[in-house]
């Protein structure tokens, strides 16, 4: 991406893995950045690390109507010239078999990975408007097309985030704003606990690092885009199989299933 003076991105999730790595490479390309997230801690020590005064961290739990309210209210407060693009890159990740997760596990997922970002974009839609020339990029999952197992309330939130981006895409074809969706494969971050990682290494299965997906925002970003981007080989194969033939998906998956089921049920 090259230089962006007059760019201010909203960055939700921005002390995990993959946000932290797309602070980093945003604010190396010129942009001005909200760095939302719910420890100050962090925020302020990434902002420390990216040794730029224009950046701010706002804290706010995104999960709570007030915390959402909380963002809109600063990014309203910033004007006419206030935010140019927003990232919703906050997340969890509960693994386990669905019959083993609690209520509060599963509403917990969708509630941060889908209600939530589409809140947001909700309450921010009418200043990215205002601006005219903007975008919103969710990060979402190779699991938002895939069904995988041990998944499966992550998978749902997924697959949801996916289908409201391209539903708002549509919706917003003939404004300025873009809308683009990003299917990460695994990738080595906080989100992933030591047994996930341990499952990955047995299935064979490759994971990036954060910063591979960070790159693949800001070109997103640069050539703003509209498109849904599948990240990783042979995972964005697997997506168009998936999509024609499930069959052979499921086949393949049932064959791992003693391993994924091991590991979700904590037997190891």
């Amino acid at each position: 991406m090259t230089k962006q003076q007059d760019m201010t991105v909203v960055l939700t999730g921005a002390s995990g893995g993959i946000g932290r790595a797309t602070a980093e490479k945003l604010s190396a390309a010129g942009a001005r950045l909200i760095l939302v997230g719910r420890h100050r801690e962090k925020l302020d020590a990434l902002i420390h690390d990216l040794d730029n005064d224009a950046h701010v961290a706002v804290i706010a739990d995104l999960g709570t109507e007030d915390g959402r309210h909380h963002l809109r209210q600063y990014c309203e407060s910033l004007g006419s010239d206030g935010i140019s693009v927003l990232v919703n890159c906050a997340g969890i990740n509960e693994f386990g078999l669905f019959e083993e997760q609690s209520q509060s596990a599963v509403a917990d997922t969708i509630n941060i990975n889908l209600i939530s970002p589409m809140l947001i974009c909700q309450d921010l839609l009418p200043l990215l408007l205002r601006r005219g020339k903007a975008q919103i990029v969710n990060i979402g999952s190779t699991f938002g097309s895939i069904g995988y197992p041990g998944f499966s309330a992550y998978c749902a939130s997924k697959f949801g985030l996916r289908g409201f981006t391209e539903s708002l895409r549509r919706e917003l074809a003939d404004s300025g704003v873009q809308v683009s969706y990003i299917a990460p494969r695994a990738t080595q971050t906080d989100l992933n606990s030591q047994k996930i990682v341990a499952m990955n290494n047995e299935l064979g299965t490759a994971m990036d690092q954060p910063s591979v997906v960070a790159d693949e925002v800001i070109r997103v970003i640069g050539k703003r885009s509209r498109l849904d981007k599948y990240m990783g080989w042979p995972e964005k194969f697997f997506v168009k199989i998936n999509a024609l033939l499930p069959a052979l998906v499921d086949s393949s998956l049932r064959k791992q299933l003693p391993i994924i089921r091991r590991f979700a049920k904590h037997e190891i």
